[in-house]
């Protein structure tokens, strides 16, 4: 139980970081990607920040023997290839939110506080997460 409120807890901080900096508005997130137009460059500050805090954050799980709610670590294998699956979904991935204006935690945030499009978009991500359960396994 600790653990699942631990994730509220964290995906509660993450969406209000989110709309606290703006990056739930979809303009925003499209004016950093049109950079032959209005080019604005507050999503890199935003970024920027985040590869900060999760560079500390990772430094310091380093140096611990194990998580506070699980009973080890998890860290990506170094064996991780990049291959064409990983490559095609990043594609998408990247088509779909130089079109909407929204990824996932932005998205959500937005669904939270009732903004129409971004309602819109989280369901149908959650369409497409179960169509891909379905097809998948």
């Amino acid at each position: 139980m600790r653990a699942v409120f631990s994730g509220l807890l964290a995906g509660l901080i993450f969406g209000a970081g989110l709309a606290l900096s703006g990056m739930i508005d979809p303009a925003r997130v499209l004016g950093f990607l049109d950079i032959a137009g209005h080019w604005d460059p507050r999503l890199a500050f935003v970024l920027a920040g985040a590869v900060i805090v999760s560079f500390g954050g990772v430094r310091l799980a380093r140096r611990r023997a194990a998580p506070l709610l699980a009973a080890q670590f998890q860290w990506p294998d170094a064996a991780a290839r990049i291959d064409r699956r990983l490559l095609a979904g990043a594609a998408l991935f990247g088509l779909g939110w130089g079109i909407a204006g929204f990824c996932p935690g932005p998205a959500i945030a937005a669904a939270g506080q009732g903004i129409g499009g971004a309602i819109l978009f989280t369901l149908a991500m959650l369409v497409g997460m179960a169509l891909y359960q379905r097809f998948e396994s």
